[in-house]
């Protein structure tokens, strides 16, 4: 891509991102098109239509549901950030630290179209109660499947690494817009809690009182596209 001018690279890379992370779209879509195991053999693997060999910055924002904030409260549950996470004006903030995405013409039968990870290294929130700390950290993306996979901590010990803790909805996707300083921004996708982490923290804090699919908030990814 470095040979392609300086506009076609941002065109293209901002074109593809939006392709990406519309992947990361309701369940109630076709499995055709978010298959998690590709359809054909390696030998016959098309060449991509776009790639971003290598994604840098900025985050991934994820604003609060006040249906999420309430079941904490209930729970007695208290949200922190962990590592290079911040909270701003309500919403939870997880920079970009890499991964990849290649996009395949949806026409063609090879899937999923949309393959790659969005890395979110050495950030995270946590959840506590009483002398109970829960970390989930390291968040990593998967476009093809919507899903978000991250490393979860009970009491600074690690419990399970990359499990599926939230199921990303994107229904209600806004089209790509052009942010500042050469990024592009997608907003609209929900986060939903997976019924594995929902296990997980009601295991964990002994209770049966977080259920799969509560609504964690709505997610805005803004990346470089240079």
């Amino acid at each position: 891509m470095r040979s392609l001018a300086k506009t076609s690279i941002s065109l293209a890379a901002a074109g593809l991102l939006a392709f990406s992370l519309a992947a990361c779209s309701s369940s109630s879509e076709s499995t055709d098109s978010t298959s998690s195991s590709p359809t054909s053999s390696a030998e016959s693997t098309p060449t991509p239509v776009a790639s971003i060999p290598s994604l840098s910055g900025v985050d991934t924002a994820v604003l609060l549901d006040s249906g999420f904030a309430a079941a904490l409260t209930s729970l007695g549950l208290t949200p922190g950030t962990v590592g290079t996470a911040t909270l701003t004006d309500g919403s939870l903030h997880f920079p970009i630290t890499g991964g990849n995405v290649d996009y395949y013409d949806p026409a063609q039968k090879y899937r999923p179209y949309v393959q790659g990870t969005i890395k979110h290294e050495g950030s995270g929130f946590s959840l506590t109660a009483g002398d109970t700390v829960v970390d989930l950290t390291n968040f990593t993306i998967d476009p093809g499947t919507s899903k978000l996979y991250g490393d979860v901590a009970v009491n600074g010990t690690t419990a399970v690494e990359q499990a599926l803790l939230f199921d990303l909805h994107g229904g209600t996707l806004k089209p790509l817009q052009t942010g500042p300083n050469d990024t592009a921004i997608l907003e609209g996708t929900t986060v939903h809690i997976s019924s594995d982490a929902a296990g997980l923290l009601n295991k964990t804090f002994k209770t049966d009182a977080v259920k799969a699919g509560l609504l964690v908030g709505i997610a805005k990814i803004t990346v470089n596209t240079k």
